[in-house]
């Protein structure tokens, strides 16, 4: 199968990902396995625990092919020395991979002055041996710059497949999960993965970051350094800029980094009449070196060779690990005790770092702890559980520390706190990695520092501290009454802050009251608590204003029927009844006059005291209500009804009253007339002349309060100044507006009578009647009384009717008939008859004389009946 064409490659690269479902140099086909081994002096390792070689090392190969493989092929060991120098024919070896005295595998020696070493892979043809010989030797340049390319590239691949890995075996119905898991194995690998990708639901997550869109690598440094030794070119060849995936539902996975792209073009280029080059990403598994190839390999002309680097000819580079945040310290109670350490991809993607262990610098107990490179973790697990042999039995493991590094100062086990030091092996080199601080007994001492208010309904910051907050494994809010809430952790941001935790307390949910912060430590089944308030979240203070000498304020904010009282200038002010929750009024029995921008002292319901900026100004208006009088109005056709109480004005009348002020009246300024629950208000003024000034501190006011109020309006009057700028003074009560029916007339049969008729309108205005003063018994009139005659009681006096008003029942009124009432004689009792006596009886009988005629003043005919109102109103 013929390559593509360097151009094509490129494009390939970097078009959209539907190009490449079409593309064939995706690396997605299985290569023949071979099987690899490394002896240095007395220590073997196998291929995936060997970063580089060195001369003298003894490398074992043998191709691992199934039993029924007909194809007879050839693997060509190649050891090169420079692009200007070409390597000697010994320092190819020919390996028959069908020859029997292979079977036990062919052993090669890395020979003295070589820089690097090639594998090839090629189908048994004659002179296949020195064909390619032939070709290596004529163009060594070229093999060493894919060599570099492809081991670069399998660098590459292998931190990639390794994220891949751990992200498929993640919950993908658990976002939080999901990202943490991410965001560990980018730190470790060096991975930019997409941020888009959590952006899309839950279910789409890891199918997105594992097949839609691959991760970006970063530049490690580290792995270019190995690769970057192979060909002596700049790192920067080496950062490859993207990853592009087959199309959603393909499943195969194409690393286009810059390395792969440099491998499959410089391979293009070899090819000849006799052989096509095809590129071999490499991805050891133990001492097996597992293949990937972005082309089938041919068995016909040209004939196909697989091109495979090995590992770099030169000293080791170590790794450069270092801590993820160098004021960590790990927890040695935790039963998976995890290092966050970075810096190293290769650590984390391969198996280099090998027999890796944390010594405690500490006298007494267990002194080293085996770890392994979990990436998914995001560091280096000490795993209590394994049992590590040595490497080399005869030779304790410990690096020799650099000139900067001053050994570690040895602890006790029962110190809060010890350092470790990570040792292991690279490759067959022994490596000190970093110190860190371990901690290896329980925290204690725990305290809220700075804001202390947990505010119910939202969430909360706070921070805690302690002596030891690295085996802190759960935090939570209790309480007696309801479920714990869970409480995120982590290092306080300033790094200067030590054993310092900053808590995200989440209290959407959670009602106001007594809470505990529950501490709960790896290794203890105990929970440390320090107790808690969560008050009542939503309660912001604005600007209080005040005039000077007032007994009033007014609270703006939020949330303010939270609010007990406010004191004011050393005066305690509490709610009014009309305050609502962004609005509060506030009175004192006492007045106050507090400086312009001083503070009043706002106290809750909870506990807790706010401060809220006073707004002052001059003291209000003030008035003095000299005399009122007010006077109903004639009606035609109507009874007088006359108003007992001085207080109570008619709604029918009219109203004078005069009011003085301490200062000169200012004449654009109004009296506002009102009840007392603002239902109907007016204003009078000298500019509408309801105002007029008696001189400059004295005003006459006139009022017409049906025209300024209307018939349905009632109850108490006060008064009030106000300034032109809207500034009120104090309520003056002013007194009663009451409405009285209108009377037409009252029909009597004579003054003896029970009741009498009486006639008008809006007789629901009268709430009863009575015939004295006293209202021994009253005529209650009926609630929605619409009818013009009422019978009401006959006036005792015969003169005067009383009654009481709906709109002040606490008063009486009268009406006086037109016409007194006049009272009828009684008729005498007749006198009981005599007996008759004998003489009597017998006497003849008499004429009666007739009865004398009644006269006017007895004849109950002579009494005329109350007549109806005179048309002109007395």
């Amino acid at each position: 199968m013929k390559l593509y064409s360097v151009a094509a490659l490129v494009l390939a690269a970097f078009l959209t990902p539907a190009l490449h479902a079409a593309d064939a140099a995706r690396f997605d086909l299985v290569g023949p396995k071979i099987d690899i081994r490394i002896t240095r002096g007395g220590t073997t390792l196998p291929i995936a625990q060997v970063p580089s070689l060195q001369a003298g090392d003894k490398i074992w190969i043998k191709a691992d092919l199934p039993s029924t493989q007909s194809n007879h092929l050839l693997i060509v060991v190649a050891f090169l020395r420079g692009t200007t120098n070409e390597p000697p024919d010994n320092w190819f070896t020919e390996i028959d991979t069908w020859d029997k005295k292979t079977i036990e595998g062919t052993t090669v020696v890395v020979p003295e002055g070589a820089e690097q070493a090639l594998m090839f892979v090629a189908p048994q043809v004659g002179g296949d041996f020195k064909t390619l010989r032939s070709a290596v030797k004529g163009r060594p340049g070229l093999f060493i710059r894919a060599d570099a390319d492809l081991n670069e590239a399998s660098f590459q691949q292998q931190r990639i497949e390794r994220y891949l890995a751990a992200m498929k075996t993640v919950p993908q119905d658990d976002p939080k999960a999901i990202q943490e898991r991410s965001a560990k194995l980018a730190a470790t690998l060096a991975l930019k993965p997409n941020a888009d990708c959590f952006k899309q639901p839950v279910a789409q997550q890891v199918v997105c970051l594992t097949q839609s869109s691959a991760p970006i690598l970063l530049d490690d440094g580290h792995g270019a350094g190995i690769a970057e030794a192979l060909s002596n070119g700049p790192a920067s060849d080496f950062i490859n800029q993207a990853s592009y995936t087959a199309p959603a539902g393909g499943g195969l996975y194409s690393a286009y980094v810059g390395a792969i792209v440099d491998a499959v073009h410089l391979i293009s280029t070899l090819r000849t009449a006799q052989y096509q080059y095809i590129p071999g990403l490499s991805f050891p598994e133990g001492q097996t070196l597992n293949l990937k190839l972005n082309a089938p390999p041919s068995f016909h002309k040209p004939d196909s060779v697989i091109v495979i680097g090995l590992p770099a000819i030169q000293k080791a580079i170590l790794p450069p690990l270092h801590p993820a945040d160098p004021n960590q310290v790990a927890c040695l109670l935790q039963p998976k005790m995890v290092l966050s350490l970075q810096g190293a991809p290769l650590v984390f993607a391969t198996s280099f770092a090998h027999d890796l262990v944390l010594h405690l610098n500490r006298t007494g107990g267990v002194t080293e702890l085996p770890l392994s490179a979990d990436p998914a973790q995001g560091g280096l697990v000490v795993d209590k559980d394994k049992k590590r042999e040595p490497l080399r039995p005869n030779e304790p493991l410990k690096a020799t520390p650099t000139a900067s590094k001053t050994p570690a100062k040895a602890g006790n086990p029962t110190d809060l706190t010890v350092t470790g030091t990570v040792r292991g092996y690279w490759g067959f080199d022994a490596f000190e990695g970093p110190t860190v601080t371990v901690q290896q007994v329980a925290g204690k001492d725990w305290k809220i520092v700075g804001n202390t208010q947990l505010l119910a309904g939202q969430d909360n910051k706070l921070t805690l501290t302690g002596q030891g907050t690295g085996c802190i494994q759960h935090i939570a809010l209790s309480s007696d009454k309801a479920k714990d809430v869970d409480v995120s952790f982590k290092p306080d941001p300033d790094k200067s802050k030590k054993d310092t935790l900053a808590l995200a307390v989440s209290l959407k949910t959670v009602e106001p009251g007594g809470y505990a912060l529950a501490i709960q430590q790896f290794g203890d089944a105990n929970r440390d608590k320090v107790p808690l308030t969560a008050y009542t979240a939503g309660i912001t203070v604005g600007d209080l204003k005040i005039h000077a000498g007032d007994t009033t304020a007014t609270l703006s904010g939020e949330g303010l029927k939270n609010v007990a009282s406010v004191e004011i200038d050393k005066q305690t002010f509490t709610p009014a009844a009309d305050s609502n929750d962004e609005i509060l009024h506030l009175e004192s029995k006492t007045g106050v006059s507090p400086a312009a921008g001083s503070e009043a002292v706002v106290k809750l319901k909870d506990g807790r005291t706010m401060n809220a900026k006073i707004s002052a100004s001059a003291a209000r208006p003030s008035l003095k209500l000299v005399s009122m009088k007010s006077t109903p109005a004639e009606q035609s056709g109507a009874l007088a009804v006359t108003l007992t109480n001085k207080s109570d004005i008619p709604l029918n009348g009219t109203v004078t009253f005069v009011v003085q002020t301490k200062d000169a009246f200012p004449r654009d300024e109004a009296i506002e007339v009102s009840t007392a629950n603002n239902a109907v208000h007016t204003k009078l003024s000298v500019a509408d002349n309801t105002l007029v000034l008696q001189d400059a501190n004295t005003a006459v006011a006139h009022l017409d309060p049906l025209k300024a109020f209307g018939q349905s309006a009632f109850g108490r009057l006060a008064i009030r100044p106000v300034q032109a700028d809207g500034t009120t003074g104090e309520w003056i009560g002013l007194g009663t507006l009451v409405r009285t029916p209108k009377i037409t007339g009252i029909k009597c049969t004579d003054a003896n009578a029970p009741t009498c008729a009486l006639n008008g309108d809006n007789l629901f205005l009268a709430q009863s009647f009575a015939a004295g003063k006293d209202f021994a018994k009253p005529t209650d009139v009926p609630t929605g009384f619409a009818e013009t005659t009422f019978n009401v009681p006959t006036p005792t006096d015969g003169t005067t009717l009383y009654l009481k008003l709906r709109d002040d029942p606490t008063n009486t009124a009268t009406v006086t008939l037109p016409t007194p009432l006049q009272k009828s004689a009684q008729p005498a009792k007749p006198e009981p008859a005599a007996q008759a006596t004998p003489a009597a009886a017998s006497a003849p009988p008499t004429k009666p004389e007739p009865s004398p005629a009644p006269t006017a003043a007895a004849s109950p005919a002579a009494t005329p009946p109350a007549t109806a109102a005179p048309a002109t109103p007395q």
